[in-house]
């Protein structure tokens, strides 16, 4: 597999570019710089300040108390999203397996199978070609989902993602997929669908039903959207394993970069949430009753426990662990084994058949459902063996548990050409919903025979890998854990009978199997521990399970990354690991920083605002002064210069000033010491000079702001100390905000006072989030392009700043965790000298600066 081992070293010139290209030949495809970062940072400008101001205990209690029920809708939601979803798959799926089977048994004795074939066929594709219409609707529906969950969690912007057209598409799409046949599995989408969900609900509105407009304005920012997606999320992976601990540590484990205790009691609030609203109903509509909480997720393992009758049977002994162990290193390897093969299949996709018309896509998942159809029907036809049922059921010793897994298990065994007290072992696990088949494999007494499950395991292996990465809504959890229980099925049936281990128990290597096998395709580990172990109810499987993963991941990732991680790097998102190499210590924050700035002054002119956005696709801008002698001078005479030196003198802190501050806070007590000594500190104003070297400035023509001048800007004749001039930094202003100001014309004239400007609330400051106007469609025609726009009251003041000399990881790790998306770089006098982004911690970014400094060395 050495297609996936290590990155091709083969880049320069100068490193593509610092990588902002990708090369069609090269193996390796580097991180696109067209994806936005999501902002977590808070704005903390005048209007958030108005709104603190206004915050007493009552309000914010009263805003925690719709947090809160608010995510108990979205588990809700979600729970009913599952339930949908379960609801249509059982119906089509028992549809055309009772048709199909009934075609079956009265062809083999008239000898029309081929007839039996076209009927499951027909199902097949049209289930299929229904799926792949709602992808070409939206196709980031396709695949699981948690790729793009995980970049957004992670601060990434995936258009489309999180829209209510994406989960429509995916719930119907996913359950038309599994209905067809396809080797997909529907708990994957489940957790997309709980983000959607998550991101949706507390907005009260949707692009796609823009005509529904509700008064809601809380919530309207990035941050607060991440927190619910995280609740969404963890909720969707819930009700998909009837596991919330699993689903919530899922969310902190796979996604969301910055976490808190608050945050963690709604996210397993709205997971319980969500686990029980699918219980209840499903326990309802299944059984027939209503709040007995029977089937807690889509997916359940059932069970695990020995019949009483057999004295000799044990779940798992200690003796077991070695060959846990060696089959975590197998299901790591082949876990490697697939990435490998799918990666080259995704890359084959995006140069063959992605860039060709949609109906490309559609074809080839018709191709998929067909040849899937024929090998399932041809192997439970022709390749299975009858084999005598266990006797051990028809005992009346077992307990209630399990006699309804046993009735379960037996209703689901197939026995198509065997005679009876027999059944068609490869029937029984193709021809059977990919859960039933599980359950067979797990709580099966009766013995597969080592053939069968060897062929079943490999056609299983490459159809689910030629089918993952196709256009239609696909999940990868069951495909996986039915591959990987057939493997462990195969190692207990050999234990036994080649080695004479007769004291194993089937159930427990099927779900040891099916750990390892997972854990070596997407890698993870707490989570999925934990997701297990509340799937199968038994505490006991702990160890073996943490274990067999553990060794799982180190295995597939001495090859490889995980398929999640594989197909977020194919897409080229920037997305930030948990941190970064040692070596990259070695850089400071000036070595990856961007040093070329776009900027913007406090008070600016529409026309430079205008020609700054409409020039640039930067979505934040610092606000800055410039720093010159002389500045008194040019405070005569020109009325935006003089607000702009004005604002930066009252900004800046000094300790004289800080005294005076306080001095004066100090004089309105009674004590006449305290006056006098205030008296004492407060510093007399100087005289202002005369005016001297304005009119000879003026008469050089020397332009002391040259962006308040388009006109008269000639970049090219400008020195680097004229380019790059020393900037007072004051704080970030962003894309969106300054949108907003010019759409709702916040300005004023320069022969007014800036305190004349229109002031904008926090509510009409975010009431077009998520999707701010662009500058292209704004109607300006109204507006003076010589009025000036103070941007001071709408800025960040106090953004997260680095100094130049701060090492790699500080910075990585304080980008990470704040979730931010700018972080400027202000060197020891207060002066922004560059910007650090996402996609300038990315590790092919870093790797390449690495390269550049050993270069200098």
């Amino acid at each position: 597999c050495c297609c996936c081992c290590g990155e091709r070293e083969s880049r320069t010139p100068e490193e593509l570019t610092i990588l902002g290209e990708t090369h069609e030949e090269e193996d390796e495809i580097l991180p696109r710089k067209d994806y936005e970062s999501l902002d977590y940072d808070r704005c903390i400008n005048d209007p958030y300040l108005e709104i603190l101001e206004s915050m007493d205990n009552k309000k914010a209690q009263r805003y925690e108390a719709v947090k809160w029920m608010l995510v108990f809708a979205i588990g809700v939601c979600t729970g009913l999203v599952g339930l949908f979803v379960d609801f249509f798959v059982r119906l089509f799926t028992q549809l055309k397996f009772q048709v199909v089977q009934s075609s079956v048994e009265e062809c083999t004795e008239k000898g029309c199978l081929a007839l039996s074939l076209l009927e499951l066929l027909g199902f097949n594709l049209t289930f299929v070609f229904l799926a792949s219409l709602l992808v070409l609707i939206q196709p980031v529906a396709a695949g699981s989902g948690i790729p793009e969950i995980k970049c957004y969690l992670n601060g990434v912007k995936v258009p489309g993602v999180v829209r209510l057209r994406t989960v429509v598409c995916k719930a119907m799409g996913v359950l038309f997929s599994v209905a067809g046949g396809l080797f997909v599995g529907k708990e994957g989408p489940m957790i997309h669908s709980g983000a959607v969900v998550g991101a949706g609900l507390p907005q009260f509105q949707s692009f796609s039903l823009r005509k529904i407009q509700f008064n809601f304005p809380y919530f309207r920012s990035d941050r607060d959207k991440r927190d619910f997606v995280s609740a969404g999320a963890a909720a969707g992976v819930a009700a998909a394993f009837g596991a919330p601990i699993g689903g919530t540590l899922f969310s902190l484990e796979e996604g969301s970069s910055f976490w808190n205790q608050g945050l963690t009691w709604k996210v397993l609030f709205c997971s319980m949430a969500a686990t029980f609203t699918l219980n209840f109903f499903r326990s309802g509509i299944q059984f027939g009753s209503w709040g007995s909480f029977q089937l807690p997720g889509l997916l359940n393992f059932g069970e695990f426990k020995c019949s009483e009758s057999d004295k000799k049977c044990h779940l798992w002994t200690a003796m077991d662990l070695g060959f846990f162990i060696l089959m975590g290193i197998v299901g790591g390897l082949l876990g490697a084994t697939f990435n490998c093969l799918n990666k080259r299949l995704a890359k084959y996709r995006m140069r063959n058949v992605h860039p060709k018309p949609k109906l490309v896509r559609v074809l080839e998942s018709l191709l998929v459902s067909l040849t899937t159809t024929v090998v399932v029907f041809v192997a439970s036809m022709v390749l299975g063996e009858c084999r005598q049922m266990s006797s051990s059921r028809h005992s009346g010793n077992d307990t209630l548990s399990l006699q309804d897994i046993s009735e379960d298990v037996n209703s689901s065994i197939k026995t198509f050409f065997c005679p009876n007290e027999t059944y068609n072992d490869m029937a029984t696990l193709f021809f059977n919903p990919q859960e039933s088949a599980i359950l067979q494999l797990f709580h099966q007494d009766g013995t597969f025979s080592p053939v069968t499950l060897s062929l079943f395991f490999l056609l299983y292996f490459l159809l689910s890998c030629w089918t993952y990465g196709i256009s239609v809504p696909s999940g990868l959890f069951v495909p996986s854990l039915l591959c990987g229980a057939a493997f462990g099925r195969l190692v207990a049936n050999l234990l036994k009978s080649y080695i004479g281990l007769d004291h194993i128990y089937s159930g427990t290597f099927a779900l040891i199997g099916a750990a390892a096998f997972l854990g070596g395709v997407v890698r993870m580990t707490i989570s999925l521990t934990i997701i297990l172990i509340e799937s199968t109810n038994e505490i006991t499987y702990g160890l073996p399970i943490m274990i067999t993963l553990m060794v799982a991941k180190w295995t597939g990732d001495f090859f490889n990354k995980g398929i999640y991680d594989i197909h977020v790097n194919l897409r080229g998102v920037p997305l930030l690991e948990w941190e970064t190499g040692i070596e990259m210590d070695k850089l400071r924050a000036s070595d990856i920083m961007e040093p070329n700035l776009t900027y913007v002054y406090p008070h600016t002119r529409i026309q430079s605002l205008v020609s700054i956005l409409r020039t640039t696709v930067h979505h934040a801008f610092p606000v800055v002064t410039e720093n010159r002698g002389n500045e008194r001078e040019f405070m005569k005479g020109n009325q935006l210069i003089s607000n702009n030196i004005k604002f930066k003198k009252s900004s800046i802190l000094t300790r004289a000033g800080e005294q005076r501050k306080r001095s004066q806070s100090m004089k309105s007590y009674p004590s006449s010491e305290l006056r006098n000594m205030c008296d004492e500190h407060i510093a007399t104003e100087e005289p202002p000079e005369k005016e001297d070297l304005l009119q000879q400035m003026l008469e050089r023509r020397y332009t002391p702001y040259p962006n308040l001048y388009p006109d008269q800007s000639p970049s090219e004749e400008w020195t680097m100390e004229e380019r790059f001039r020393p900037l007072t930094f004051h704080g970030l202003i962003l894309r969106s905000q300054l949108v907003t100001l010019l759409d709702r014309g916040v300005c004023y004239s320069e022969s007014q006072s800036s305190a004349s400007q229109p002031r904008l609330s926090h509510a009409e400051m975010s009431e077009d989030y998520p999707r701010y106007p662009d500058i292209h469609d704004l109607d300006l025609t109204l507006l003076n392009p010589r009025m000036i726009v103070d941007v001071t009251p709408y800025m960040n003041p106090s953004p997260f700043t680095v100094s130049p000399n701060t090492h790699v990881s500080q910075v990585f790790n304080l980008f990470r965790t704040m979730g931010l998306r700018h972080l400027p770089v202000v060197n020891a006098v207060g002066e922004v000298v560059g910007i650090i982004t996402r996609h300038n911690l990315t590790h092919e970014f870093l790797q390449a600066r690495l390269r550049q400094h050993y270069q200098t060395i």
